[in-house]
């Protein structure tokens, strides 16, 4: 008797399997849009929250099992609430566009020129906002923008960013190996600034990642100083180096 006959002995079925298998895929789903954020100490915190009327109910703590039971009641809605970034994000990869999953990879994402622009814009203390597409798409954001599609260079994105001309404002889409447009606004990000120092370009590439995966590029006009947003999070401070290593983790090694 072999181990699968062993399992049927039991009861368990394949339905059983593929229920527990689509189960765990979900719970680590939840758990890796939440990984490394606030959302993570909120879920702890309402996990114990939520054992409380079982901790009650075991010892017969009749005040703590009726108080934890109203709380229970109104636990999911405090999850909608808390979560709403979170939940927001997952519903957006889930309704992005499908093909885009595999052209991420297909495609081909110009990190040299991308890094040659970023570093010329930073020594001249030029302000930039450059957003790279990832396998969810940002063109809900494209009709208010200025349509630019051409081929991404150095040169280019130099030149869209100079103050005084018409793009300067606003960012720039990168879709693969193409500007796609300039111009754009992001929603920005409603988290609270511990730091109180971020700006309109900072707090737009928060927002935009913590809705898509998208891979956002920010050159501060004020210090020159070059910061990437991914996932909701925010890296600053970076070299050329640090860049390169974290685009060539999210789009992977292109050389």
């Amino acid at each position: 008797m072999n181990w699968l006959d062993r399992i049927t002995n039991l009861g368990f079925t394949w339905r059983d399997f593929v229920d527990v298998l689509f189960v765990a895929i979900i719970i680590y789903g939840i758990l890796t849009l939440i990984r490394g954020t606030r959302a993570m100490q909120i879920s702890i915190g309402l996990v114990v929250l939520g054992s409380t009327f079982f901790i009650a109910r075991a010892f017969d703590l009749r005040a703590l099992e009726v108080i934890s039971r109203e709380i229970l009641f109104y636990l999911p809605f405090a999850v909608i609430v808390l979560f709403q970034n979170e939940i927001r994000r997952a519903l957006s990869r889930m309704g992005g566009d499908s093909f885009l999953v595999f052209s991420r990879r297909a495609g081909t994402v110009p990190i040299e020129a991308i890094l040659d622009a970023c570093e010329i814009l930073a020594a001249r203390g030029v302000g930039a906002l450059i957003a790279i597409e990832g396998a969810q798409t940002l063109r809900a954001y494209e009709p208010a923008a200025k349509p630019v599609d051409s081929i991404v260079s150095a040169e280019l994105l130099v030149t869209i960013f100079t103050p005084g001309g018409p793009l300067h404002d606003g960012a720039v889409v990168i879709r693969r190996n193409r500007i796609v447009v300039a111009g754009a606004f992001f929603p920005l990000t409603a988290a609270e600034d511990t730091k109180l120092q971020h700006g309109t370009r900072h707090r737009a590439a928060l927002g935009v990642t913590e809705e898509s995966d998208a891979l956002v590029i920010v050159i501060s006009e004020e210090s020159g100083s070059m910061a990437m947003a991914r996932e909701g999070r925010l890296y600053e401070h970076l070299d050329r180096g640090m860049m390169l290593q974290m685009m060539r983790s999210h789009f992977g090694d292109q050389r």
